[in-house]
Order: structure tokens, then sequence, then C-alpha cells
């Protein structure tokens, strides 16, 4: 019978390289050797299975855990009017791309064209009033130098001053206030995004506050999760990790960790690139946070039987080959780790028909 290969010490190894190399957590054997569980679990003992011998040992690895959320895009606004008006132009659909300061929407301004020449009437009379107040500020003075007019009157005639200026100042305000809310008729695209909701179309009534489109750029992505304080310590602001958005990985840049508000969970807020839309906004995501090192057991992927929803592998013992159900947890390309019905120092056999060749360490 040739002889068992050497067993090799723990090894430490990322779940990155995990399930890229097939011999983190496994020692080659051709022989028998011992290692019996207690009965529970076993399926019938089974004649010998051509194969390869793997003897179970334990593998310390980088932890992590997955937590769930969705990819909402970094921008998103809600656009809304100070006016009060009939809307008479709808000039983009949802699912159209515009570009910052694009015109969206157009509301009826007429009444603010009266205002226009209102506060255009009081800004002529108040520069009247100032050039007015102005000659009779030069006029006392000339008199007050002569003594032909008296202090009091040169101080009237400044205080009359003083005040035009101030009415000049005044109607200007009142004019800037006007060009504001007259923005307000015109609603423009505050960045460049795709329209995602729209509210209104042309003869709809736009109330103050009420919301008119939705725009969203989707060019960066946010990923919001939340997780246990034990399991952000080791996340920091920067820092990248491991995401799935949509069944595709990705490298999520950590934004912030916050409080989520119940109990002692916290949010994370994670960034990804989006320039090439290749990834939709509100699709599930989730994130890999690290939490530790973890000893664990892994058997290469063409070791494990499957029957309906029961996985196992095949045990050697000083017995004979018999089969054995264990519970799964995460499967990668090569290897899976299983979490029960097994243990280190167990023998298990790599059908031939199945067996992968391992990957250079």
């Amino acid at each position: 019978m040739p002889a068992l290969l050497s067993t090799v010490p723990i090894r430490r190894l990322s779940v990155v390289t995990l399930f890229a190399a097939a011999s983190w957590s496994l020692a080659a054997c051709a022989g028998d050797t011992t290692g019996e569980h207690a009965t529970a679990g076993r399926a019938a003992p089974a004649t010998a299975v051509a194969g390869t011998a793997l003897a179970m040992r334990d593998t310390v690895i980088d932890a992590t855990i997955e937590a769930s959320g969705v990819a909402e895009p970094a921008l998103r606004a809600t656009l809304s009017t100070k006016l009060m008006g009939t809307v008479t132009a709808v000039l983009v659909h949802e699912g159209d791309r515009v570009r910052a300061g694009q015109p969206l929407v157009r509301i009826d301004a007429r009444d603010l064209t009266a205002k226009s020449a209102q506060v255009g009437a009081s800004m002529a009379d108040a520069e009247a009033m100032q050039r007015d107040a102005a000659r009779q500020v030069a006029r006392f003075r000339a008199l007050y130098a002569d003594s032909a007019a008296t202090r009091a009157q040169l101080d009237a005639a400044e205080t009359g001053l003083a005040r035009a200026d101030a009415a000049v100042r005044a109607a200007g305000a009142a004019a800037g206030e006007l060009d504001a809310v007259r923005s307000y008729a015109t609603i423009t695209a505050p960045f460049s995004g795709m329209i995602t909701m729209r509210a209104v179309d042309p003869g709809s009534f736009a109330a103050p506050g009420a919301p008119l489109l939705a725009i969203e750029d989707a060019s960066t992505l946010r990923l919001r999760v939340s997780a246990a304080g034990d399991a952000v310590r080791r996340v920091a602001r920067g820092q990248a990790l491991a995401a799935v958005i949509d069944g595709a990985p990705v490298t999520a840049t950590v934004e912030g960790i916050v409080p989520a508000g119940a109990g002692n969970l916290f949010t994370i807020n994670a960034t990804v690139g989006n320039r090439d839309g290749a990834r939709r906004s509100g699709s599930a995501a989730s994130v890999s946070i690290p939490v530790g090192e973890q000893r664990v057991l892994l058997v290469p992927n063409g070791a494990v039987v499957r029957e309906g929803d029961l996985t196992g592998v095949v045990i050697r013992t000083a017995a004979g080959d018999e089969r054995r159900w264990v519970q799964l947890g995460a499967v990668g390309a090569t290897h899976t780790i299983v979490t029960s019905g097994l243990r280190a120092g167990d023998t298990i056999v790599v059908p031939t028909a199945t067996r992968r060749a391992p990957a250079a360490s």
C-alpha cells in the first residue's frame, strides 16, 4: 500500500485564496487512516471507492460575513418648484438622459411679469429720489460753507440722501428676489443623469414643494448594509471590501460607518464606480465584512456527494468506505467549507471520476 504523504501544518489563508488553491486544507494520502465519528449521520457501509484519500486538517482563514443591501445611485434628487402655477411644458420623459443645466419643465409665470413691471417702477422712483437728494446735499453743503445755511439744514439733506440710497438698495433687492423666483419657472437638471420619475404633464397644476420630476446619477453606486457592532470594528473609511452587485463581483470603497438607530446595528456606506453603467441601481447587493480569523475544514468540490437536498462525503475508515452526510458552508470555485459532520483527522475520498486537478499553490 502506498505510504501516506506528510501532513502539512495548519496554514493561515485569506478568503480569496481559500477557494483558488486546492492544497489549502487537505493532505493527500493513498491508504486508510482512522478517525471515525459516532455512527450518527452515516449512511450504510459501502464498497471501497476508487479515488484519492485526503486527510482532513484545520485551516485558519480570514473569515467574513455577508451583509445584504441594495445598490443605490450616489446622486438622486426630486425636483419641485416654489411657484404656484400651470405647467406649460414637460421637455423630458422617464428614462431620458439629461445634462446638468438642461431645461426640464416650464411653468406659467405671467404673474411674475406684472410684478417685474412693479419692481422696475419702484427702482426708477428710488433712483430719481436718490438723484434729487444728492443734488440737495451738494447745494446745502455749498450754502453751509458760505454760512448761508444752518447745520441742521445740511444734516436734514444728508439724511434724505441716506434714505434715498436705502430705497435704491431695497428696490434692487426686490428685483433680485423676483429674478430668483422667476428661475423656478424653468426647472433645470441639477446634475447629469437619467429621469426616473415624471409626475406632471402640460396643463397640470404645480404647487410649491410638490414633486415634478426625479433624476438620478448612477455613475457611482452607494451600497448600504447593516451589521452588528462587533462586525464593523475592523472596517474603516477608505477600506476596500469585496462586494457583489446583481451576481457580479465588485470592489467597494467604504465611505462611512454610522449608527443604524436600531439596537447594536451600524450602517456601512460603500461606493462602487459605475461609469460604464454596467450595474443597475436598485439591484440586490452584498458586502463581505471581515470579522477576524476562523478555523475551518475544506473539502474539494469533487468530493461532495449530493442526493436531493442532502450533501455528504465518502469517509474511509478501518471498516471500509462509507458515506456521511455533512453540512456545507461557503462554496468556492475549487473547495467548500464543511461546517458540521467532519473533524480534523477524518479521511475522505475524492472519487477518481470527479476529482479536479489541484491548482498551483
